[in-house]
């Protein structure tokens, strides 16, 4: 009861200041190299992906709809919420069930889409791209280009060009490789707000553990 007590609270809060579900240009998906994160905040929170059991490289972060300038966030819907099952269900890809329930509150109820559905079209969209094999490959920590880590993007995925592709950074180290997606998982350019390659010559690379 208290679980379907604080989702209509949600709601309610949502309908009164939130954007409108399914009212979006484009996706972003956000792949995260999971060892970077926890370096730099996820070993403090004694996150689970950072278990010196798992050995996560590129999570899925989110798939996040765009518009070509913007995002909508926390949209009002009438789907129901995901439940544990189904978030405990994402955990493979994205590190955690709390990401995975994040993620549809702030993100996936602005795709129009159920909970379900949304969770299904981002494993979709995760297993659409190609991560590089040779980061998982590292033994020891480097310094490189961000560039290079977009190479290596392009590389393995010929359908994919550099401006639907952006490589960020955090605290002087890679963060994530930020695809542009259609509503039907097609790579397309990304929007100016959206496309800001990291410029560092020696971003830090953390190896899987």
């Amino acid at each position: 009861m208290r679980f379907v007590v604080i989702w209509f609270l949600s709601a309610l809060a949502a309908f009164a200041d939130g954007d409108r579900a399914g009212e979006f240009d484009y996706y972003v998906m956000a792949l995260s190299w999971s060892p970077n994160w926890c370096q730099i905040e996820g070993d403090a929170r004694d996150a689970p992906q950072c278990d010196a059991a798992e050995d996560f490289g590129w999570v899925l972060h989110g798939l996040w709809p765009q518009f070509h300038r913007g995002y909508p966030s926390n949209c009002p819907t009438a789907e129901r919420p995901p439940s544990r099952r189904m978030t405990a269900e994402m955990a493979d890809i994205m590190g955690s069930s709390g990401l995975a329930w994040y993620q549809w509150n702030k993100h996936g109820a602005c795709s129009g889409l159920s909970a379900p559905a949304y969770y299904a079209l981002s494993r979709e969209a995760y297993d659409s791209v190609t991560r590089p094999d040779i980061f998982r490959r590292l033994k020891d920590p480097v310094r490189l280009p961000a560039a290079v880590v977009e190479e290596a993007f392009l590389k393995a995925n010929p359908g994919l060009k550099p401006d639907m592709l952006t490589i960020t950074c955090r605290d002087g180290m890679i963060q994530e490789a930020r695809v542009c997606l259609s509503k039907t998982l097609d790579p397309v350019p990304c929007g100016a707000d959206v496309v800001r390659d990291c410029q560092m010559k020696d971003a830090l690379f953390t190896p899987v553990r």
